[in-house]
């Protein structure tokens, strides 16, 4: 009997692997006023944004424009130890954090197929094993019925014969 190896893996935009963003999107942000410190991959979140789709458009653009863009999302957040003068600091560094240039959102991995789409074999083996289990419930339909020893569905009726004396 052949064993074949299977790997298993996560689709890309599951995995948080090996982004080029992710120094940038767990880089903190401050802390809220509860003292929980605020990343900006929750604050994105919070937000609304996808931050792989946010950090990909804004390395895409000048660290200046990216780092204004990033002070306006910044200030939409409720305020913790930051106080709404320091905004534009705080968005200058995190910015620092992002890869020069246009880098796709969701790295493709090496050697991993991520697209989803079925193979003509698969569909085939698909197709196979739906007129299997078909072909099986027929048969167990017609074993059903013909093997049993009494084809009524009605229950058989038998007089009681009562002997008085």
């Amino acid at each position: 009997m052949r064993h074949e190896e299977v790997a298993v893996t996560l689709r890309s935009e599951y995995t948080l692997g090996h982004s080029p963003y992710n120094a940038f999107l767990f880089a903190l942000v401050g802390e809220e006023k509860v003292g929980v410190p605020l990343t900006v991959f929750s604050a994105l979140t919070r937000l609304g944004f996808d931050p792989w789709g946010e950090a990909a458009r804004l390395a895409a653009l000048p660290k200046e424009t990216a780092a204004r863009a990033f002070a306006v999302t910044i200030a939409m957040l409720p305020e913790g130890n930051w106080n709404a003068t320091d905004v534009e600091a705080i968005a200058a560094r995190l910015v620092g954090w992002l890869p020069d240039g246009r880098v796709p959102s969701i790295p493709e991995m090496d050697g991993v197929r991520t697209d989803t789409k079925r193979t003509e074999g698969s569909r085939t083996m698909s197709i196979g094993m739906m007129l299997a289990w078909g072909m099986l419930a027929v048969a167990l339909v017609y074993f059903t019925v013909n093997l049993a020893t009494d084809n009524n569905l009605e229950q058989s009726w038998k007089p009681i014969v009562s002997t008085l004396q």
